[in-house]
């Protein structure tokens, strides 16, 4: 279940971002003094941080209220408490000081420099017309209130995301899979000009900023080379699609005798899923069987709790179950970067929450354990990617047989049985994904070098070249709106990506080197609290005191790779 991998969900003008530049040339000082820039930079972030910290935390409040009503004083609460956040950060006066810092020569106290670089970056992207950003705030809460509010219309009876999904993971009528299908692709319609109008006022902030566009803008300010993100999203396609293909075949097979149906005839409602994004469940073993009646929240603490990660203070303030008008997907969210940190979810008692929940409240732990002596603006993840990866590699275990069995949810004879199936079930939602991924960015890349292009086109060319699915005949609807994530969340998808690749390397260094094992498939790391140890001291705890790469580097020896991803699910 990739579900949980979609929706980290935080405030994208909350996101710190971060490049790393220059700071001159050093000069030679008494040791344990300050610099008077260092001085002047340090009050500098004090006054900030007492303007900053309040409002954060009223302004995740709001969010998180928002996302459990629905209602539209909510988000409009929410809409003017991100104004007031932007405009602090368009100060021209401040940015112009973090330019008069940046450019001086003798601040070399390292997290002064580290907060510099964050700082400067955070500004460099608010650098526009107040009105600008208000204006994208609002149309980006009234879309999102719109995906909150929507329901699947089947001949007068409202559906609910998880209905929606149930009926497409269960039903083997093809023309009540097209219904459903088709039905819930009408929120496209609905937010489709909307977003189109977002992009563009996006793009032009970015442009007034010096970017291209607000796609190269937004990998720039989060430390990302776009020329490498694409050089890497080619490599990995080059790695992963004669196997993807060899999958997918395998999955038609399966689909032909399912639906009892030509090969010809499958269309995109006949894979279990609205986008193709996860795994089909064509292998033996259902794990949704596993967890009928299971209390899965109870499963993760308990899980969390035996690898020295326990969530019972986190637990007490989140909201997991369905409620009318309430946010249908998951997120996370750290409110004031001290301790409350709460999770959302819609939870029922299947394969795809548990991953889910295991997913979320990965999320969880790292915003909880980031050290609390660190100065504001660096208590934070290292980045999109690092937390992603935790939350993914914690996910995997949903269907791992081990962790089952270690879980007490199925006994040993049974976890023989199931094993191969288990893995064989991840391999495939890895490759699923990876090709998801795929479309997602190059869609989103495409979509700000041109939003004037007929992108109901594009959409589906990239399904077909990625996802080997068939466009239905005659369709030209904005299907590409239907994702939430376009919205919303812009051009973050391929951060999930290289989260992936974090995961495995991650896994494999944990399970070699702390676990002390060689056996890399059947591992679940249940009721090992040097787990829970080493992942606090060496990647939650330094926040974002290093650039990313460099504290994956510290952590695993090595600097992020994609080697272990295909060592655990291509080979």
């Amino acid at each position: 279940m990739k579900l949980s991998k979609l929706f980290k969900f935080s405030i994208f003008i909350l996101m710190l971002a971060f490049i790393i530049t220059s700071c001159g040339k050093k000069q030679e000082e008494t040791p344990g003094t300050k610099s008077n820039s260092e001085k002047e930079l340090a009050e500098f972030i004090k006054n900030l941080e007492t303007k900053t910290i309040p409002l954060f935390k009223e302004m995740n409040t709001a969010y998180w209220n928002a996302s459990i009503s629905g209602k539209k004083e909510d988000f409009d609460k929410n809409a003017e408490l991100q104004n007031k956040w932007a405009a602090i950060f368009s100060n021209k006066d401040d940015f112009a000081k973090l330019k008069k810092f940046k450019e001086a020569v003798d601040i070399k106290d390292e997290l002064l420099k580290r907060q510099l670089t964050v700082l400067y970056n955070q500004y460099l992207q608010n650098q526009v017309d107040t009105a600008r950003i208000n204006a994208v705030n609002r149309m980006q809460n009234a879309i999102e209130q719109k995906f909150g509010n929507f329901r699947t219309d089947i001949n007068g009876k409202k559906l609910t995301d998880n209905q929606v999904e149930d009926i497409l993971v269960k039903s083997t009528d093809s023309k009540e899979l097209k219904e459903v299908w088709t039905a819930q692709k009408k929120i496209g319609t609905t937010v489709s000009a909307d977003i189109l109008k977002l992009v563009k006022m996006r793009n032009e902030i970015a442009k007034s900023l010096g970017f291209n566009n607000y796609h190269e803008m937004s990998l720039k300010v989060g430390e990302e080379d776009p020329a490498e993100i694409s050089k890497l999203l080619d490599d990995l396609d080059n790695l992963t699609k004669d196997a993807f293909a060899k999958e997918k075949a395998n999955v038609d097979d399966y689909y032909v005798k399912r639906y009892n149906i030509k090969k010809e005839e499958l269309m995109p409602w006949h894979y279990q899923n609205r986008f193709f994004q996860e795994a089909p469940k064509i292998y033996k073993v259902n794990y949704d069987d596993f967890y009928k009646g299971k209390d899965l929240p109870n499963l993760m603490q308990s899980y969390y709790k035996g690898i020295g990660l326990p969530v019972d203070d986190i637990f007490k303030n989140c909201d997991l179950f369905e409620k009318p008008g309430k946010n249908q997907h998951a997120y996370e969210i750290d409110i004031d970067r001290m301790g409350d940190v709460r999770v959302l979810c819609n939870v029922v008692a299947n394969e795809k929450w548990m991953n889910t929940l295991l997913h979320e409240f990965g999320h969880a732990n790292y915003s909880k354990h980031v050290d609390a002596k660190l100065p504001f603006f660096l208590r934070v993840e290292a980045h999109t990617l690092t937390t992603e990866a935790i939350a993914m590699m914690f996910g995997r275990f949903s269907t791992n047989a081990t962790w089952l069995m270690d879980m007490g949810i199925i006994n040993e004879d049974e976890m023989k049985k199931v094993s191969d199936d288990g893995f064989k079930a991840l391999r495939l939602t890895e490759l699923v994904f990876s090709r998801w991924v795929q479309v997602m960015y190059r869609f989103e890349k495409s979509m700000y070098e041109n939003p004037d292009q007929d992108l109901n086109k594009l959409w589906w060319d990239l399904v077909e070249k990625y996802q080997l699915l068939k466009k239905p005949e005659g369709r030209n609807e904005p299907d590409w709106a239907t994702k939430i994530h376009i919205a919303t969340f812009p051009c973050y998808y391929h951060n999930y990506l290289l989260g992936d690749l974090f995961s495995s390397q991650l896994y494999y260094y944990v399970t070699k080197n702390i676990i002390k094992s060689e056996d890399y498939k059947n591992q679940s790391w249940a009721n090992h609290p040097e787990v829970g140890k080493f992942l606090i001291e060496k990647v939650f705890s330094p926040g974002a005191k290093y650039y990313w790469n460099e504290m994956i580097e510290k952590a695993t020896g090595e600097k992020l790779t994609s080697k272990y991803f295909a060592e655990q699910f291509v080979k």
